[in-house]
């Protein structure tokens, strides 16, 4: 890394490092787990512990982790399964990571994305950033 005027830069990006791919892929697909079956504890534990989360829902949004924590402890369990597709992640260097999949889920027509963003801090990999959307979708 090379400092300019105070701020820190990367000269060579070392991008998609298998080893860290592969982490938070296992990553991913846990938090995934613990989504389908609304375990709060789990979930929270994914998220940065910090006022400055941010997660984007269908109809909601969360700003901090209070708010993020308010929102899973008044969400039930889901009554439907979600089929994941075109699961792409990017890591850069060791600790950053975007992890973007579409889903269909068995209650609506409707297509999915999801977006995260994963930073892997001492405490392991934690989303600092994270955005769902659903849209109509021809096949």
């Amino acid at each position: 890394m090379e400092k300019i005027h105070g701020v820190y830069f990367m000269s060579d990006l070392q991008v998609n490092l298998q080893h860290v791919v592969d982490e938070i892929t296992d990553v991913f697909y846990a938090y995934e787990k613990a989504l389908m079956s609304n375990d709060v504890i789990a979930l929270r534990a994914y998220f940065w512990d910090d006022p400055r989360v941010t997660r984007y829902g269908i109809a909601d949004k969360q700003w901090g982790i209070d708010e993020l924590d308010a929102y899973r402890q008044s969400v039930p369990t889901p009554e439907f399964t979600r089929e994941l597709s075109d699961l792409r992640i990017t890591t850069v260097g060791e600790s950053f990571a975007t992890v973007q999949v579409e889903f269909v889920r068995s209650d609506s027509d409707l297509r999915g994305f999801q977006t995260q963003s994963w930073v892997k801090f001492n405490a392991g990999w934690k989303i600092i950033s994270a955005h769902v959307s659903m849209i109509a979708w021809e096949s």
